[in-house]
């Protein structure tokens, strides 16, 4: 029998997110009761410019106010769509001690903060929920932490954010340079108008950080995760990827250490063979690799932003919290019991592709390759071209430390044959 008194809901952000999902909660209204059980009402919607105008979006729910809307005590479900540090990790914390469980989409801050925003859900007896922050409409964190809650994840690969992935892939497919690539980007609203959290990968690290403290069972921060940007790539270095093989792809990688103490996250470019299948992931959209002792490997792929994909995921975490709240529990909080040390990131251990401006002389491959020696990196190939004197050497590398070949490069630039280090990228997927 379905409950007739309705559970209130109160929307934090009403911009192109917070619209869909307050257009969908409308339209939806009955699918979501009978899914939930009881009715969901949206009580109150905080937003800061209350004058503008909202297709769909019951003005008189509307105030700037929003500390207190989540203080009224009658609101349920607090759902949180403004992204950033300060004020939602206050809105947030006063929700939950006026008894609200929050359904989130703020990466920044769960990356951030997600240790003392769990254990001030779980000392209120309520919900924190956050499918929306890290890819959008895939759903991939209630997979790790509920699917896979009796497996052991070894290893998270994938590209998370769109905004990158679109212009490595018109750079790849066009021929484009990155800045034509960003430009086209913005042109078509998959960039901002302040790119920086996408194109540095701030946005893709503080994704991985919520993947590796779910997959691995120990708190990492975006604090923890390494970071490199698409800024760097050109089509240079596309085109020697194609001569590879490969394609360039902004990849976000958390894995479990050897040892089986430690793990790593890292987010930077890289170069993957056209035979795996993130190689095939285009434009905006995103797609990660699970890799699990007993399940395998596993692929999530679908659009990872956007108003009605990232809509979906939390509509899908809010049915998941006001179905909690009907049966008068809490679902899964965090879980870190494994406290695996996070090691930085000279550690890690894969390949190289380094492309250097040498003097086209007699000797200087062998130099060059001493260099290698000297560091313990091992070379698997070697590709020379050059004329009137100048010359380009693309060296890439077995599997090495981060630190071997950062020490290795150091040295190289020290060689007065060496005019230069054009790019670094690593090769990864293989």
């Amino acid at each position: 029998m379905m409950r007739t008194r309705p559970l209130k809901v109160a929307l934090l952000g009403c911009g192109v997110v917070g619209s869909e999902v307050a257009r969908i909660m409308t339209t939806h209204a009955d699918d979501l009761a009978a899914r939930i059980g009881a009715p969901v009402e949206l009580a109150g919607i905080a937003v800061r410019r209350p004058n503008r105008v909202r297709a769909g979006v019951p003005v008189e729910l509307l105030t700037t106010d929003a500390t207190a809307l989540v203080k009224r005590g009658d609101i349920d479900v607090v759902v949180e769509v403004i992204g950033g540090i300060e004020p939602a990790r206050s809105l947030i914390t006063t929700a939950f001690e006026h008894g609200a469980s929050v359904v989130s989409a703020n990466k920044a801050l769960l990356a951030a903060d997600g240790a003392a925003l769990h254990a001030a859900a779980v000392e209120q007896g309520v919900d924190l929920y956050y499918e929306a922050a890290v890819a959008g409409a895939i759903p991939l964190i209630r997979p790790l932490r509920e699917s896979l809650a009796g497996d052991r994840v070894d290893r998270v690969l994938g590209i998370v954010n769109g905004t990158t992935n679109f212009i490595l892939d018109k750079m790849d497919t066009t021929g484009a340079g990155y800045s034509e690539a960003l430009d086209e980007a913005t042109a078509l609203g998959y960039a901002e108008a302040d790119p920086t959290a996408d194109v540095e990968g701030f946005d893709a690290a503080a994704k991985a950080a919520i993947l590796a403290g779910i997959a691995f069972h120990s708190r990492v921060t975006i604090d923890d995760v390494h970071r490199e940007g698409i800024t760097e790539v050109t089509a240079a270095d596309i085109a020697s990827a194609k001569r590879m093989g490969c394609t360039v792809k902004l990849l976000a990688i958390c894995e479990r250490g050897a040892d089986g103490r430690s793990v790593t996250a890292r987010v930077h470019p890289a170069m993957i063979p056209l035979t795996h299948p993130l190689a095939s992931v285009r434009e905006a959209y995103n797609a990660v690799f699970v890799e699990a002792a007993a399940a395998g490997r596993l692929m999530f792929y679908g659009p990872g932003a956007g108003g009605s994909p990232t809509a979906s995921a939390v509509l899908g975490d809010l049915v998941a919290t006001c179905r909690n709240k009907l049966a008068s529990t809490t679902g899964p909080g965090e879980s870190a019991y494994a406290q695996l040390t996070v090691r930085p990131m000279g550690d890690v251990v894969t390949r190289y592709h380094i492309s250097l401006d040498v003097a086209d002389k007699p000797g200087v491959l062998a130099q060059v390759a001493t260099v290698f020696a000297e560091h313990q990196v091992s070379i698997d190939t070697v590709r020379q071209q050059g004329k009137d004197g100048e010359a380009s050497l693309v060296v890439v590398t077995h599997r090495a430390p981060d630190a071997a070949l950062a020490a290795t490069v150091e040295a190289l630039r020290k060689l007065d044959t060496v005019r230069g280090v054009a790019s670094i990228m690593r090769v990864e997927g293989e």
